[in-house]
């Protein structure tokens, strides 16, 4: 019984995870949010990752501490995206400032990094 309730537990966080992970990034919005001069951070995620959804939830509260962002996220098996970005991995983060790529990291799920990247970015 004890298994029964385990697993549907680790089912439902599972599928919380996923259902909270959407597309948000098109090239349009992303371009005229850089000529607008607003810092563009953009994140990639994939299905079942518990990384992803951390990360995910630091930038989404993010978006709103700090003025003049703009957060964009993508699933990383879109390839016309991961293309144009030169993203490979899930969990990847892209800080951009007037048009260029001024940070860029893997994996990184700590809140106090992420809001040190945007900082340095401002």
């Amino acid at each position: 019984m004890k298994n029964l309730i385990f697993y549907t537990l680790l089912l439902f966080v599972f599928n919380s995870n996923v259902l909270s992970k959407e597309t948000t990034f098109n090239k349009e919005l992303f371009d005229k949010a850089q000529s607008e001069g607003k810092i563009v951070i953009v994140s990639s995620w994939i299905k079942y990752c518990s990384s992803c959804a951390s990360q995910m939830k630091v930038l989404d509260r993010a978006k709103i501490d700090f003025n003049n962002i703009e957060y964009f996220k993508f699933d990383v098996r879109n390839k016309e995206i991961s293309n144009l970005l030169n993203v490979q991995y899930q969990t990847t983060l892209l800080i951009f400032k007037n048009n260029k790529e001024v940070y860029r990291s893997v994996g990184e799920t700590t809140k106090d990094l992420i809001y040190k990247a945007i900082k340095s970015s401002i």
